[in-house]
């Protein structure tokens, strides 16, 4: 059965599969040719033998063509970038080649509009700690006369707000930390010329600095005690994310 999706865009194409479709196990891939759709069914094979919830197909090519300029390293950067912000990361973040399981597509909130949906996916199975797992694929250039809707610079642009705004959600503790940090560290160093003098004459010379040391240090006192708060928020929703999860049996039950 072949539908269709009236808004534009692979976030909510991806957002209609898991909504519409109901199956036990879910293929993704982009209609472009470049994927080997005889690797599918090792890819079901492994997430079923292994009881994974996500296996992504990553992106092997013998062919320069395959891949656009700029796209090796963007994905690469990008990766590195998931891994330090989210503590573990996939060889291949931004490929279309993944087999779900149903409690991972019943689980996925779909946000995403565009390109970046891969990103978002990533995130959540490293939030909700899923069983994952990878299998190099074959990757070959598009067909020719085609053309990849993927805009090296505003996709990219909109990749990586994606995964900041993603951090500044699932981390809030050290999102407003580091703000917290910095204004702390900009009002100390703002504030010991005037310790100094005033040990020395007794004097504060400097109101206007004075005044704008200490509303840096409050703004950093708000901006840790955010962090706090929100940590609390989201740890109470990650644990109803994760019992939603748990609620769908696993691959092969």
């Amino acid at each position: 059965m072949v539908r269709t999706e009236k808004m534009q865009g692979k976030g909510h194409v991806v957002r209609r599969m898991f909504a519409d479709v109901e199956a036990d196990i879910y293929v993704m891939a982009d209609g472009d040719a470049t994927y080997d759709a005889a690797a599918a069914p090792a890819l079901v094979a492994k997430l079923i033998d292994e009881q994974l919830d996500m296996v992504v197909g990553a992106r092997k090519s013998e062919v320069e063509e395959a891949y656009r300029r700029g796209h090796v390293l963007g994905n690469r950067v990008f990766t590195g970038l998931l891994s330090s912000l989210f503590g573990r990361s996939f060889s291949d973040i931004f490929s279309g080649y993944r087999v779900f399981s149903r409690r991972f597509a019943k689980s996925f909130p779909a946000l995403s509009r565009g390109f970046e949906t891969e990103t978002e996916i990533s995130v959540h199975a490293l939030e909700l700690a899923m069983p994952v797992g990878e299998m190099v694929t074959a990757y070959g250039a598009r067909p020719e006369g085609s053309e990849s809707k993927l805009s090296t610079y505003r996709d990219g642009w909109r990749i990586m707000k994606t995964i900041l705004h993603l951090y500044r959600i699932e981390r809030p503790v050290l999102f407003y930390g580091s703000f917290s940090l910095f204004l702390a560290a900009l009002a100390i160093v703002l504030a010991i010329p005037l310790a100094v003098t005033y040990l020395k004459t007794g004097l504060v010379p400097r109101f206007p600095t004075a005044i704008l040391a200490t509303g840096l240090m409050i703004l950093a006192f708000l901006s840790f005690f955010t962090g706090l708060i929100l940590d609390t928020v989201v740890r109470g929703r990650r644990e109803v994310r994760r019992l939603h999860y748990l609620s769908f049996p696993g691959p092969g039950n």
